[in-house]
This record gives C-alpha cells, sequence and structure tokens, in this order.
C-alpha cells in the first residue's frame, strides 16, 4: 500500500522537480539543496525534498565540507531522514572528496609550507579531533600520494613510523610530508611532536628518505617545522 503520508518527486510542481530540471537545463543549473534532494527522493506530508534538505543545509551553515562531516547518526536526527537516505548523502559527499583528491594528486609539485598547507587543509581543517596524515613525493616534488595514518581524541594521536614508511616504499616515494591538526588552533608544537618529528626524519634517512617538513593545522592557519628551522 502507498504511503500517502511522502510527497514523491513526480507529484510535485514541475518547477520544483530536481531530476527534470538536471535532464533539461544540467547539473550546473541545481543548487546544493536540489542536488541532494535527488538523493533523498521524497519529503514528507509538510515539506518537498528540496525543503529537507534546505533544512540539512542550513544546519551546516551552507557549507558542504561541514555537511561532509556529519555521521551517518547525525543526519538521521532530521525529520525525514532515515538510514538509507543519510547513508546516500554520506556517500555522495565521500565521493566528492575523494574526486577532489584524485584532482590533486594530478602531479602538482611541493615547493613551500604553503603549497604543502594547501595540498592538506581540506582534510585537517576545523577537525573536532586530531588526526595524521603524510604526503608523499617523487624525486621531483611531485604529489604521488596522500595517506590518512592516524585518528585520536581532542589533545592527540599516535603515528606508526613503521606505517608510514610503508607506505612510503610501497609508492617508491623520495620524500616526505607528515601532517597534523590541533583541534585548540594552538599551532605551537608539543615536545611530543617534535620528538616525533626527529623519530620519523631518522628512520625515513635510514631508507634514503627525506622528511621535508611537518603541518601543523588549526583555525585556517598553519606552523611549519621546515620554516622555523626545525628540521
Amino acid at each position: 500500500m502507498p504511503n500517502t503520508n511522502r510527497l514523491n518527486i513526480k507529484s510535485w510542481a514541475e518547477e520544483d522537480r530536481p531530476r527534470e530540471k538536471f535532464l533539461s537545463k544540467g547539473k550546473e543549473a541545481l543548487s546544493d539543496a536540489e542536488l541532494i534532494a535527488i538523493l533523498i527522493g521524497s519529503g514528507s506530508r509538510s515539506e518537498s525534498a528540496v525543503q529537507l534538505a534546505q533544512r540539512i543545509l542550513a544546519s551546516a551553515k551552507q557549507n558542504l565540507h561541514q555537511l561532509g562531516k556529519l555521521s551517518v547518526g547525525e543526519l538521521m536526527k532530521f525529520k525525514g531522514i532515515g538510514e538509507a537516505k543519510a547513508i546516500s548523502i554520506a556517500a555522495a559527499l565521500e565521493l566528492g572528496r575523494r574526486r577532489k583528491d584524485s584532482e590533486s594528486l594530478q602531479r602538482r609539485k611541493i615547493q613551500s609550507s604553503q603549497t604543502a598547507y594547501e595540498e592538506i587543509a581540506d582534510v585537517l581543517s576545523d577537525l573536532p579531533h586530531e588526526e595524521f596524515w603524510v604526503m608523499y613525493m617523487n624525486r621531483a616534488n611531485e604529489l604521488i600520494g596522500r595517506k590518512h595514518i592516524s585518528k585520536g581524541g581532542v589533545s592527540g594521536t599516535v603515528a606508526d613510523v613503521k606505517i608510514i614508511l610503508k607506505q612510503a616504499l610501497e609508492l617508491l616515494s623520495s620524500s616526505l610530508i607528515v601532517c597534523h591538526n590541533h583541534p585548540s588552533g594552538n599551532l605551537k608544537p608539543s615536545q611530543e611532536d617534535i620528538q616525533l618529528t626527529k623519530k620519523i626524519s631518522e628512520a625515513a634517512k635510514n631508507i634514503d628518505m627525506k622528511l621535508l617538513d611537518h603541518i601543523i593545522v588549526g583555525n585556517n592557519a598553519y606552523f611549519s617545522f621546515a620554516d622555523e628551522g626545525l628540521i
């Protein structure tokens, strides 16, 4: 028996049908909310899928990057979003992130701490917990890989040097830059950060590899060990 409490896309006014708009005007003509509405498929008796999508976007301050940080459980807190719809939204946003990752790895040269920061800021900025990532370069300093190493709590994360160098060997990397974030926004490296950097640098030298920098990200800014003469 059909659920009469749902507003199927086919029952909407023609101007409110994002699928038809997608076909007739192209994907670029759709708003973020309309694209999300296509993923949702249906709304409720009280609101359309577009209105529901607008409400979800408003909670993330109209920021898709912020929306991508919501878990399936957090998405399901919105009335009208069940597990299947929440998974569809999360999966679509993750695909978008991976596409951006693929585009950013088109042999971009890492020539300074600024370009290194620009390559990692999208995954480390505004996180409520610490994460540790590594960027791997070839002999021409071209980016050939970006790997997530570990995830921690509010005040710290653990990075396994063996895992970092194993990834480097698999990628045939010549150099690397390690990166992590400070959720507090305080960019000053801790004693543990300094000791870990030295440990990674020494281990890398043993396999003819060079640690170029350690970038700490926080509050739309960064700290570079190389710029400060700590490497």
